[in-house]
């Protein structure tokens, strides 16, 4: 029998934590949970924890090869804890910022920010395809300067149980000082939001330092009434649509597009062509600087 990892202990206080957040909602903001929007992402965690699965032995595989190719023994004394995760979470923002800003990672990413709704179950939607963008790649890496794969693996998915409670509007602003070195449920609603001035903004997974050194933090605004989605809502429940959808406009993308052209459609920004007939999010932040509009198209 599989052993458990520190995520599947967590499930049991994720459905109760969404529980409790529903109970709030319904006295508190009925509007917050949408049946529908909560099937969806239910079923995409489903499905990403399935795939996961199917694919741990691979990614297990290529770390453990890294460890084997080690350029140094880094062992299991407690500071060596605190800097891989310290380390991890330091991957995991510019995986997911690549995620944002590199098309073909966005792609597996895209059904995470796919809810126009806000609320725990949405930290459920999870990928089912970065096996297949390879964004693993930036997890595993510390196995080759030393860090053993079990580690790496421990602290990355306790990075992922941190970030579920933060999806949620449940909870307003915390202490100033928390809030200036630890990402919180308002840093992270302005990164799910699609207001022009939170695009593309507050990638951090546990520490939001990481937006303050490399200059890709924005407070949350009182003057800004948060959208939450992606620019071009799906409009449509369908979970494989939501899986699906960007991997396949993509193909339609390069299929269409002169040769010279066809690679950048995969590895520039979401949103790019070479004709300018769309929109990426510095076109649509660059438009709301210079008052010609306040929202992106849907």
């Amino acid at each position: 029998m599989p052993q458990l990892g520190p995520v599947e202990y967590a499930i049991p206080f994720f459905i109760l934590l969404i529980v409790l957040e529903m109970i709030w909602a319904r006295r508190n903001a009925p509007q917050k949970y949408e049946p529908r929007d909560t099937l969806t992402s239910l079923a995409l965690g489903v499905g990403s924890t399935a795939a996961g699965a199917l694919t741990a032995g691979i990614v297990a595989a290529a770390a453990v090869w890294l460890f084997q190719h080690r350029v140094a023994t880094i062992g299991w004394a407690w500071w060596a804890w605190i800097a891989c995760f310290v380390l991890d979470d330091f991957n995991y923002y510019w995986a997911h910022r690549t995620g944002h800003r590199v098309r073909w990672f966005w792609a597996a990413h895209v059904n995470h920010h796919s809810s126009q709704h806000y609320n725990l179950s949405t930290a459920l939607r999870q990928t089912w395809t970065g096996f297949i963008a390879l964004s693993f790649v930036f997890r595993i890496w510390p196995a080759f300067i030393g860090f053993d794969p079990v580690m790496i693996a421990t602290c990355g998915a306790v990075n992922l149980i941190y970030q579920f409670w933060i999806h949620t509007e449940a909870v307003g602003r915390l202490p100033r000082w928390y809030e200036a070195v630890m990402n919180t449920p308002s840093h992270h609603r302005v990164h799910h939001a699609i207001n022009p001035v939170y695009l593309d903004r507050n990638y951090a997974g546990v520490f939001i330092v990481w937006d303050r050194l490399f200059r890709t933090f924005q407070p949350e605004r009182d003057d800004q009434r948060i959208q939450y989605g992606i620019v071009r809502q799906l409009g449509s429940f369908n979970v494989l649509w939501a899986v699906f959808h960007e991997w396949i406009g993509i193909a339609k993308d390069v299929w269409r597009a002169p040769w010279r052209h066809k690679l950048s459609y995969m590895v520039r920004a979401p949103g790019w062509t070479h004709d300018g007939s769309r929109d990426t999010s510095d076109t649509i932040r660059a438009r709301w600087e210079k008052g010609e509009g306040l929202a992106p198209a849907e």
